[in-house]
């Protein structure tokens, strides 16, 4: 594992009184970031980082930018935190999930620094948490996966049983559904959010299966390689656009643009303005992307899916509008019901169809 500064010198930075933390006396705002992944795995570590990287051009020699990669949830994460927060960062993001007890607990031993975490749910004074509406780019997905399958045998590599990938999931089959009634998903849980080779087995196992479309929530490239070795196997980019496999088998993807939040956090720092925030943003917003669709794909299916990208970015479209039946039959969403945020945070559950358990 490896930290590194990048840039340095420029501007100082104070924390306004409402904040509650006191002024900040040196005169470069230090920004650091914690990756769970390598900053070149293709996905969502490298995009994080290209994210940062845009920050960083975007306040040029105004900022002392820091990072460490490849950092494992659990204690490590906790090691690697306290470590940056010691080194003077006035401002750190943790940038996965599993580094959130972390975050917080480092966050109590230094008040005077403030921390973004990452798709978690833990707030404090000096701690904001930030995710996207991955669900959106899901629901488009679906809709082209059950468009193009031909065996109707849709696979998904699924990472760690947490209510964003379930709902990701769940938003995946429902659009797959609509358009395909024949569809059947087979999800293959790996426990990890990155690891090649357990995903690049998983695509294997389900290509035999008869899946002839494989979509995930994993962070490298190792199932659009499956795919293409395979042949006739659609893919989707996740995190990164993962254009490199286009036009077949990766035919859209869920684009990652962090970089305007990053740029919005460190300026609210360096005005003294930063407060602790609960930050959930989608496709109206351009926190998430939907990556060109391929050619492959046939002109009718390209335009749906981007008519529904448009809708739900407009606000005319919800991916959970009911009727939407829960696994175990009771009725989750009546006719035109839309679900609330708080239901989807905290969604733990398969939607009516989807076959197997969630581990716990």
């Amino acid at each position: 594992m490896k930290r590194r500064t990048l840039l340095a010198s420029g501007a100082a930075a104070a924390m306004a009184a409402v904040t509650g933390l006191p002024a900040r006396a040196q005169e470069k705002t230090k920004v650091g970031f914690i990756y769970v992944g390598p900053i070149n795995d293709g996905g969502w570590t490298q995009h994080h980082h290209h994210s940062a990287m845009e920050m960083v051009e975007h306040f040029g020699d105004a900022i002392e930018f820091m990072y460490q990669e490849s950092v494992p949830e659990g204690p490590d994460a906790e090691r690697a935190i306290t470590q940056m927060a010691r080194s003077g960062a006035d401002i750190i993001f943790t940038t996965s999930f599993g580094f959130m007890d972390p975050t917080i607990n480092v966050a109590a031993n230094f008040p005077n620094t403030v921390f973004e975490h990452a798709t978690g749910y833990k707030q404090a004074d000096n701690v904001s948490v930030y995710s996207a509406r991955f669900y959106e780019g899901r629901a488009i997905q679906g809709t082209l996966a059950g468009r193009v399958t031909q065996t109707n045998k849709i696979g998904y590599i699924a990472s760690v049983p947490i209510p964003e990938v379930i709902r990701g999931i769940n938003a995946s089959y429902l659009h797959a559904k609509k358009v395909n009634p024949d569809v059947e998903f087979k999800i293959i849980w790996i426990f990890e959010w990155l690891n090649p080779a357990k995903e690049a087995d998983a695509a294997k196992a389900l290509i035999e299966q008869g899946c002839d479309v494989v979509l995930q929530h994993t962070d490298s490239t190792a199932p659009h390689q499956a795919a293409k070795e395979a042949g006739g196997v659609y893919t989707f980019g996740q995190a990164a656009d993962m254009a490199e496999y286009g036009p077949m088998p990766r035919i859209s993807s869920i684009i990652d643009n962090w970089a305007p939040y990053y740029i919005d956090r460190v300026q609210a720092v360096i005005d003294g303005t930063w407060t602790s925030t609960n930050t959930w943003d989608g496709i109206g917003t351009g926190m998430v992307g939907i990556g060109e669709v391929s050619d492959v794909v046939p002109a009718e299916y390209k335009a749906e899916a981007e008519a529904m990208r448009d809708a739900i970015a407009t606000g005319d479209y919800h991916p959970f509008t009911g009727p939407i039946t829960k696994q175990d039959g009771t009725v989750w969403l009546a006719e035109g019901e839309v679900a609330n945020d708080g239901d989807l945070a905290g969604m733990f559950f398969y939607v009516e169809g989807i076959e197997g358990d969630i581990p716990s």
